[in-house]
């Protein structure tokens, strides 16, 4: 039995003993609550060094054409703590799709398939080991089409002014081409030295072109003439018109409640001023359309748009693409300009060329979609992308009254003959859309070829680029040849 003395000494000790259980307890508590729920954002902290080193501590999957040229590859780095670094052979061409790979961040198809290209993905992942015991990244294919693509940026580029064109497959919705102009190299992001990454990113967020802009995906535009496409097929839908209907067509129309007069591009006159639908499509009579518009009304309009994809925020290619808009709440003078594309009407060029695919695939809208497929190096597959319907636009009929219509755009008379294509049948509505008070119009051109068999949908835009009929339809028939056998 413990004496008085020996009783006061462990006193003490026991409350040691308790204070250092206790800390042992926060302590296991501490590192089993960090292990079970906070790891994933400790390894996503930037700061977490040896999460970017393990980040390239492994080659990851190539980037390829839907033609088998490689647009992004991982290649052995120069010592160091990283092992590889990202090399994109193509630079400018092809940044809008491929993004880019840093220490702190990845953007394009480089973030959108992360988990396939670094292998961390659980399908990958599983399917590599089982097949010869390591954890590579995936391959991943595009759907672009190297001369289409370098056919859109090259004309794009020719202009020197910024714009974006994207061509797609109306049958399958696969996105053939994606240029964007002027754009960047991401090589400048592929290095390891923090200080000269920090001076791309700065060069470049400064520049007034905005290189790093997607401009096909990221930037929405009034459309101007190309949205009486829309406005056209509401008109043939509704059953009160027909391409040979009479539509009043005044050389200025007075805007209801304003006194504001809207006139025809170039203050022209359409035909005797009741010219048939067909003729006023053809030569994009502003007062016809907008009278159109008046008589429709804006729900009537709101519900084709909506139908071709505006007001929805969904759509990922699998890269995000901004929203399309088609204005709520308007009077009757804003809802004949919205008729012709102005307003606050707003589409991107991926919309721009979406309508042409919708009536080109005889009213029916394929979900548009950038990645074919993804495979392991040993050629299995492991994604594979499925054409899919996204949106029921126009009966059959109007469809086909439509592309009649269009293809008289392209023929002598029309304001996208140099859209034309000798031998081959080309569909197409140009589009000037005034913008800013005082600056030049954006160019804007929707078309497809050939209009009896649509193999390819092109939408362009050209900043400030003035007439559509004479600045972008080039740009369109450059993308369409070199999309056709």
């Amino acid at each position: 039995m413990a004496g008085p003395r020996a009783k006061r000494i462990n006193i003490p000790l026991r409350r040691v003993a308790l204070i250092c259980s206790a800390m042992l307890f926060a302590l296991l508590a501490n590192v089993t609550y960090l292990q079970a729920f906070e790891a994933y954002s400790l390894n996503a902290d930037p700061r977490n060094q040896r999460t970017i080193i393990a980040r390239f501590d492994h080659a990851r999957g190539d980037i390829s054409t839907y033609d088998g040229s490689v647009i992004a590859y991982s290649e052995r780095a120069d010592g160091g703590p990283y092992l590889y670094r990202r090399v994109y052979p193509e630079g400018e061409l092809y940044a809008p799709a491929t993004g880019y790979l840093s220490l702190y961040r990845e953007t394009g198809v480089e973030h959108a398939e992360d988990g396939v290209l670094s292998g961390s993905d659980a399908k990958v992942k599983v399917r590599a080991l089982v097949k010869d015991g390591s954890a590579a990244g995936a391959d991943v294919r595009l759907t672009i089409v190297d001369r289409v693509q370098r056919a859109a940026y090259d004309a794009l580029k020719a202009t020197g002014r910024p714009g974006a064109a994207v061509a797609i497959n109306p049958v399958t919705g696969a996105i053939l081409a994606m240029a964007s102009y002027p754009s960047y190299d991401p090589n400048a992001f592929a290095g390891f030295d923090a200080g000269e990454l920090a001076e791309a990113d700065r060069r470049l967020r400064a520049d007034p072109g905005r290189p790093l802009l997607n401009r096909a995906l990221g930037q929405n535009y009034p459309p101007g003439s190309t949205f009486k496409v829309v406005t056209a097929a509401a008109a043939l839908a509704s059953g009160a018109y027909t391409p040979s209907s009479q539509v009043d067509a005044p050389l200025q129309l007075q805007l209801p409640g304003t006194t504001t007069s809207l006139g025809n591009f170039g203050g022209t006159s359409c035909g005797d001023g009741h010219p048939p639908l067909g003729y006023a499509f053809q030569v994009s009579c502003n007062t016809a359309f907008a009278n159109i518009g008046l008589d429709l009304g804006s729900d009537t309009l709101r519900e084709v748009a909506q139908a071709f994809g505006f007001d929805t925020d969904e759509l990922t290619v699998p890269l995000p693409v901004a929203e399309s808009g088609y204005p709520k709440g308007m009077d009757q003078a804003q809802t004949a300009l919205s008729a012709i594309g102005q307003y606050e009407d707003r589409a991107t060029p991926l919309m721009i060329a979406m309508m042409s695919a919708a009536v080109a695939n005889r009213g029916t809208l394929m979900r548009p979609y950038l990645v074919e497929e993804a495979r392991l190096p040993d050629g299995s597959v492991i994604n594979r992308a499925w054409p899919t319907e996204y949106r029921t636009t126009m009966p059959e009929t109007v469809a086909a009254d439509l592309t009649a219509m269009m293809v008289s755009v392209t023929q002598p008379g029309g304001t996208g003959a140099a859209a034309a294509i000798p031998g081959v049948a080309v569909a197409a509505k140009t589009g000037t859309a005034e913008h800013v008070r005082g600056a030049a119009a954006h160019a804007v051109i929707t078309a497809f070829a050939p209009a009896d068999a649509p193999e390819v949908a092109v939408g362009v835009v050209v900043e400030n680029g003035g007439s559509g009929g004479e600045t972008a339809a080039p740009i369109a028939q450059a993308v369409l040849r070199s999309a056709l056998p």
